[in-house]
């Protein structure tokens, strides 16, 4: 399914990519790029595949279903990370004080209820099914849903008119990053700040699980960053990067940063 123009890299747009074989099932290349060391999917299917073939909703309960616990690395370490704090919560605290209560754009919103009062949610959804569902919550709370892509949709929003941008378990599926992060830089207030979690391709568990890693699902999942090229990525967009969960990092499966304007307090 390799096209005769490969996708380039998304960090840094260079061409040459060495194969990830190990990482690779039939039909799909994973590969690494020799020039700054982002590994992604080479050949990615078009956005309209994604509106419903391979929709979320559906790749992640196949994923699921498929591994059957191989994607964690040991209920030790689960063990572990509940006895010291680690593990995921509501965030929906951080959120008010990272976006002051104000106007907040979920891109990959899924069903739409991440953002609650009294902030003003916004959202973009690829998922035909999920973006009806989304739109119906948002409206209610004086925002709407955009249907589309994320790197397209992102550009008709207007300038400043966010105080928040979520990017949760988003940017790994998004074929257009650099795109999306610009546009996202332009609707952003110079106060305002874009939280992304993506999975996390430096973690230990890809390391020892190998092939069967959560983080693997194709063909959606395009790119797995770790938190060099997340942050190199995020620069070139005109962004500074912080880590949220330093101390989960290693034993982590995701990469959770917050981003702020550069230039900006």
């Amino acid at each position: 399914m390799l096209d005769a123009a490969p996708r380039p890299c998304p960090c840094c747009a260079a061409t040459d990519a060495a194969p990830w074989e190990q990482y690779s099932p039939p039909d799909w290349q994973i590969v690494r790029c020799t020039a700054c060391d982002m590994t992604y999917l080479r050949n990615p299917v078009a956005y309209e595949a994604l509106e419903e073939d391979f929709a979320w909703e559906k790749t992640y309960e196949v994923k699921k279903e498929a591994t059957k616990g191989s994607t964690s690395l040991s209920p030790g370490i689960r063990a572990l990370r509940q006895k010291l704090g680690l593990t995921h919560r509501n965030k929906h605290d951080r959120y008010r004080a990272w976006f002051n209560d104000g106007h907040v754009l979920d891109i990959g919103c899924g069903h739409g209820a991440r953002i609650a009062p009294p902030m003003t949610p916004y959202g973009i959804e690829l998922s035909k099914s999920l973006h009806a569902q989304a739109d119906a919550y948002m409206r209610q709370q004086g925002g709407y849903c955009a249907h589309g892509a994320g790197a397209e949709a992102i550009w008709t929003f207007d300038e400043g008119q966010f105080d928040g941008i979520i990017m949760h378990s988003y940017l790994e599926h998004e074929t257009e990053v650099m795109q999306v992060l610009k546009g996202s830089h332009r609707a952003l207030k110079d106060s305002g700040a874009v939280y992304i979690r993506v999975p996390n391709f430096g973690s230990l568990n890809r390391r020892v699980v190998g092939a069967k890693w959560c983080g693997f699902r194709h063909p959606d999942h395009v790119n797995y960053f770790t938190l060099k090229t997340l942050t190199e990525t995020c620069r070139k967009a005109g962004f500074t990067t912080e880590l949220i969960n330093r101390i989960a990092l290693p034993v982590d499966d995701n990469i959770t940063v917050l981003l702020r304007k550069a230039g900006t307090s």
